[in-house]
């Protein structure tokens, strides 16, 4: 039987991972539709997302874009009683805090840095590593304290940064220094149906 919710990704894409990682956190059945730049182009796949992106989750006769927006969406419809968005304001607002810093700091930063250097793309790949280097220093403190980004539990938060930090050594980006974010990517990888980021090969 074919699932009811379909992911339109590929696998090396952080923004369709995210979304594929919490799927199976919750243990949704989903089909997942490859979508690579020659079927983005197409008439039937702009139907769906004019701006021809991914991820795309179809539920039903449900159509999302942006992947922060469908792991918002994923936790209100299936888990609203669970850890991912707190209903307290303050703790609601903590994540909310990291979802903004998965769309700043970890796209402009570890993320552009991986595009630039592993599929070529233009961009200044030393500011991309430059940002980089200040969210992990910002990012290894604030762990010294928490088990977990948003608070002492996994939320959102954790879900949303993990994928472009997980795979940062793609763009040149070393997370030997930071033990703390190692230790977090870990603890992200060892959840209960996690699939861990694919990593590519790094260029010579």
């Amino acid at each position: 039987m074919t699932a009811k919710i379909r992911l339109h990704g590929i696998p090396l894409s952080g923004h369709a991972h995210k979304v594929e990682l919490f799927l199976r956190l919750l243990g949704l059945p989903f089909d997942y539709v490859e979508a690579p730049a020659e079927a983005r182009a197409s008439d039937a796949f702009a139907a769906l997302n004019p701006l021809r992106q991914i991820p795309v989750l179809e539920d039903g006769g449900v159509v999302l874009t942006d992947s922060n927006a469908i792991l918002v969406y994923l936790a209100k419809r299936y888990d609203p009683t669970g850890p991912w968005l707190p209903d307290d304001p303050a703790a609601a607002a903590q994540v909310q805090r990291w979802l903004s810093i998965s769309a700043g700091e970890i796209k402009f930063g570890p993320a552009a840095a991986r595009v630039i250097q592993l599929f070529g793309r233009t961009g200044d790949l030393a500011e991309a590593q430059a940002i980089a280097a200040r969210l992990l220093g910002f990012m290894e403190g604030h762990l010294a304290r928490h088990a977990w980004l948003a608070g002492d539990s996994v939320t959102l938060a954790d879900i949303a940064c993990y994928p472009y930090l997980a795979c940062a050594a793609e763009g040149g980006v070393s997370l030997e220094a930071y033990p703390k974010v190692r230790a977090w990517i870990a603890r992200v990888e060892a959840l209960p149906g996690v699939k861990a980021m694919p990593r590519a090969a790094v260029p010579a």
